[in-house]
This record gives C-alpha cells, structure tokens and sequence, in this order.
C-alpha cells in the first residue's frame, strides 16, 4: 500500500467504516475526514435542481461557517426525501460534530447512493461513533475513507502530489467516487481534497472553482448530472506560517497543483465509468467561440453512437463529424478535418485514403483520441468520457432505485 493518501497533508485524520447501509454485509459506507486545524475550506455543489438534502445544508454551511471536517455515507443518497430528509441531515451533522469534538458549523455532510430512500439513522449514528473512534492518519485510514465512499466503482480513487510553493513544501491529495451518472455541471461525483497550505477560504474557493472547471467538468461518463454532487476542499494550514494570497506568485503554483490533482481524479473516474474498457479523449479546435468548442466536444465525448464506435473499436469518423454538427456548434464543412489519434480521415468535406487498420489499432489501446478542427476560428476545448459497452446496461438494469 502506497503511504501517498488523502491523509498525506499535514493535520488530517481519516475513517471509514461499515454500518450496514448497503446490501452487501461488511462493505464500508460510513466516512469522516477531520482537520484538525482549520486555514480555509471551500466547495462547489451540484447545479441540478433536483439537490438531496446534504448539498443544500452544505451549501449553507460553508457559506456561514468554517467547515474544518465532513462526514460522507454511500448507500443511500438522502435526496428527495423532504424534510425529514434535511432533519437527518442535521443529525448527521450533529451528531459527527459532536463525536470529534468540533462545532455543527464546523462540520459539512455528504451522501451517495440510492434516491428516495430515508435515511436509516439507527445504523448511520452507529457509524458515526464508530468512524469517530476509528479516526487516524495513516495510509490504512486513507484507504478506508476512500473504500467508504464508493458506491457502483470498481476501484478507489486518489491522488496526492508535493510541490516547492514559496518557502514550504506545499501537498495537495484527494480521493473520490464516480462511475456512473457522470455529466459534469460544476463537477461530478463526490471528491474531497485536502492541503497542508496555509490558504484562506476566499482564495481556496477561487483556485477550487478554476481547478474544477479544468477537471472534473470536462469528464463525461453518462451525460447524466447526479443530485449529490460535491468537491469539498480542506486547507489545515500546517505546511507554512505565511498566508498564500490570491494573485500572489504562491496563489498561481498552488492552483496548478489543485488543478492536476483534480484532473488526476477526473481521468480515474473516466477510466472506471460504468462498464468502460478505455478513455476517450476528444479535441476541438477551430471554433469561432470557446463555448461552441465546448458545446463540440460535449456533443461527441456524450454520443452513444460515437461511444459504441470507440467500444467496438470502429473508426466510424462518420458520428463524430454528425455530433459536432449537430452540437450548435458553427461548423464549416468545407475547412473541417477530423483525426483518429495521429491519423487524418476527414478533410474539407469528404473521407481521405486512411489506413483503416492503424485507426482500428489506436481505438483497442487504453486511450483514443478523437480530434476535430471546426474551420471556423481559434478556440478550443478538451472533454474526457469513456466507451459505451453491454456491461453498462446490465449495471444500470439491475441497480435498484
């Protein structure tokens, strides 16, 4: 086992423990994440409507208060479960507060799972006093903080990188869960990120916002936004006496460092999409308007038929060119090129002579890129997904809700 974890940042603990709300006995779904100091905290939250209880206390909390710790169940997503839904979010606050010796506004809530269940507290306050206990700062810890919050993943997900930041040597690690219902919109899954720099909450919540927006909403799974989606951010401030201040030299080498751990983790979750067998990567250069590069890329990282093609390990150039025309994107036929990894098979209007084996080569390894120049401007934009397979389905066919 690796010692590099979420609990790598000086001044963290971690748990994870089982409490019984998932079907399978013994398989942890209880987690909480302590600092034991805090320097700044910052979020951002799902933008569906349709928000489960957790994120909209949350959303409050960290507004309000100076959140230093968050406890997370997977199993049951405590959403449209009105307002008895909330009041067991409050308890769950409460009672996690209570048990590591912090304040309720010190305390932010997550959940993960099935929709339009209620909460099974009994189990849940068990798990609470349990993970409480449990809580250390070793790498076994880390693991079952990130084993605790998985719910159809296949593997756990972290990441943790050290960098020279002014005079101290800054980390910044993370885990998170995502496999499924992944179609970001401020970002996609739950993730929880922890810093031993000494960075405020209004600086932190800037370089949390630019990081997602340069990770976790570029990957795409499902094109399905969930209800839970949460990134929570922790800075214990214990690597350094002198305060990182937005703007600031510091400020600038810190956010490159968030950024890579959360695009680190968004491509773990595009590797471990429900039934995935390889990650696609689509370029879109050539677009008038960095919102239509954006839009492009979607409509292609997002099409079953261009999913499927990647999954059969089909050179089908044919749905990629249709997705981004029909993305609203502008598109100019007549100048529009599209690429199967180094390979050119579209140009100005019509197919090119390609060598149809070596794109099929390229669509069987890990990763495929599919690159596309609109032909119509300068602006450009990434998307990650993945293949669309059989296993999908199954999945999704038996998943009870």
């Amino acid at each position: 086992m690796s010692d590099a974890s979420i609990l790598s940042p000086k001044g963290f603990r971690a748990a994870g423990v089982a409490c019984g709300l998932k079907s399978v006995a013994g398989k942890k779904d209880l987690a909480i994440l302590v600092a034991d100091q805090a320097a700044g905290a910052a979020a951002v939250f799902t933008t569906n409507q349709v928000a489960a209880a957790p994120v909209l206390l949350s959303r409050e909390t960290i507004k309000r208060g100076r959140p230093r710790a968050v406890v997370v169940n997977s199993g049951n997503a405590n959403c449209c479960t009105g307002e008895q839904g909330l009041a067991d979010a409050r308890e769950m606050v409460r009672l996690a507060a209570e048990a590591v010796g912090a304040q309720p506004d010190e305390m932010l809530v997550c959940s993960t799972g099935k929709i339009g269940e209620p909460m099974p507290m009994d189990k849940v306050a068990a798990g609470i006093r349990d993970a409480a206990q449990a809580l250390r700062s070793d790498a076994q810890a880390a693991a079952d903080f990130a084993a605790a919050i998985m719910t159809t993943d296949t593997v756990t997900k972290t990441c943790c990188l050290t960098d020279r930041i002014g005079k101290a040597d800054v980390t910044v690690a993370g885990a998170c869960k995502g496999s499924g219902m992944i179609a970001p919109n401020m970002a996609t899954m739950l993730a929880f990120i922890t810093t031993d720099a000494h960075i405020g909450s209004r600086a932190l919540t800037a370089a949390l916002r630019t990081a997602v927006a340069g990770s976790f909403n570029l990957v795409s799974v499902d094109s399905d936004t969930s209800t839970n989606d949460t990134v929570i951010a922790l800075a214990s401030g214990a690597a350094g006496r002198r305060e990182i201040q937005q703007g600031s030299d510091e400020y600038v080498a810190f956010s490159a460092l968030l950024r890579k751990v959360c695009l680190d983790l968004a491509l773990q979750i595009a590797a471990d999409g429900e039934g995935a067998t390889r990650v696609i990567e689509v370029r879109v250069e050539g677009a008038a308007t960095e919102q239509d590069a954006r839009a492009a890329a979607r409509a292609i990282v997002d099409s079953p038929l261009v999913k499927c093609a990647v999954h059969g390990g089909d050179p089908n150039w044919g749905r990629v060119v249709a997705a981004a025309g029909r993305s609203g994107a502008r598109v100019d036929v007549a100048r529009m090129k599209h690429w199967i990894g180094d390979t050119l098979v579209f140009d100005a209007g019509t197919p090119t002579d390609f060598d149809v084996a070596a794109c099929e080569q390229h669509m069987k390894g890990p990763r495929v890129l599919l690159r596309v120049d609109l032909g119509v401007g300068t602006e450009d934009h990434t998307c990650y997904g993945c293949d669309l397979s059989r296993d999908y389905v199954t999945i999704n066919a038996d998943y009870h809700t």
